[in-house]
Parts: structure tokens; C-alpha cells; sequence
């Protein structure tokens, strides 16, 4: 099971990656300069399908946002966290209850609690690395 395997472990990066579409980004930048919103962009071009979680923004990216993953309409099967390492157990708690299948805490963001709640729930879980990064070096 994914869940059971490192944080860091490139295979649970590589099935993240080949099973999950449909990423909910939480603390997506209404800037398009910021990180959260240029990885976004990155992948909703790579073929993802990128669903933004802002608290006050009607629509990011040309597609509607939503103020929490609750909200969302349909499944989510990766949560991309741009939030800092504090708040990322609430957002772990969270892509537990509405059945995604990883939680994804960008670079820069570790936490043994968010991980430990995802992985409980039966999700992958990766740290501190850069979605867009860990993609573009798996398709060149």
C-alpha cells in the first residue's frame, strides 16, 4: 500500500503521480507569480486536473475555487498543501475525510503529524518536495 511506504520514497512519488489526477491545491495564490499558483498552472497544462482551494477567490486558473475540500464537487485523489507546516494536520484531516488518496505538502513544508493523520487514514504521503519539479523530472 502506498500509504506504508517513506516519505521520500521515489516509488510512492511515481504512483502518486501516474494515479492521481485530479489535485485539489490548498492555498493556491491568487498572484500567478507565487509558487502555489504556478505550480498549479504547470500541472492543470500537464494534463491534471487542478482543483484551487482559496477562503475568498470565486474563480483561479479559469476554473471555479472552493474555500475547502468539503466544498468540492466529485473526488479528489491528490492534496497539494501550500500552507504552512502548522496548519497541515487540519488539511491532512481533511483529504482523509473526502477520500483522496495522498497528501502532497510542497517544499519547504514538513510535518510528522500531518503525515502520520494521512497515512492513518490510508493516503501516500510526500514532504518537502516540489510537485511540478518531481513531474517535469519524470517527463523530461
Amino acid at each position: 500500500m502506498l500509504a506504508e511506504m517513506a516519505a521520500d520514497d521515489e516509488t510512492v512519488i511515481e504512483q502518486v503521480l501516474r494515479t492521481c489526477r485530479v489535485i485539489a491545491v490548498v492555498g493556491v495564490s491568487t498572484n500567478p507569480d507565487k509558487p502555489s499558483a504556478y505550480v498549479a498552472a504547470y500541472m492543470q497544462a500537464a494534463g491534471f486536473t487542478v482543483v484551487p482551494v482559496h477562503p475568498q477567490a470565486a474563480t483561479l486558473l479559469g476554473v471555479p475555487a472552493y474555500a475547502s475540500l468539503a466544498a468540492i464537487p466529485g473526488s479528489v485523489d491528490l492534496v497539494n498543501v501550500f500552507r504552512p507546516a502548522a496548519e497541515t494536520p487540519v488539511w491532512a484531516e481533511a483529504a482523509v475525510r473526502c477520500g483522496a488518496k495522498a497528501l502532497w505538502l510542497q517544499q519547504g513544508i514538513v510535518s510528522d503529524e500531518a503525515a502520520k493523520i494521512a497515512r492513518a487514514g490510508g493516503l501516500a504521503v510526500v514532504m518537502d518536495r516540489c510537485l511540478m519539479v518531481e513531474h517535469r523530472r519524470r517527463t523530461g
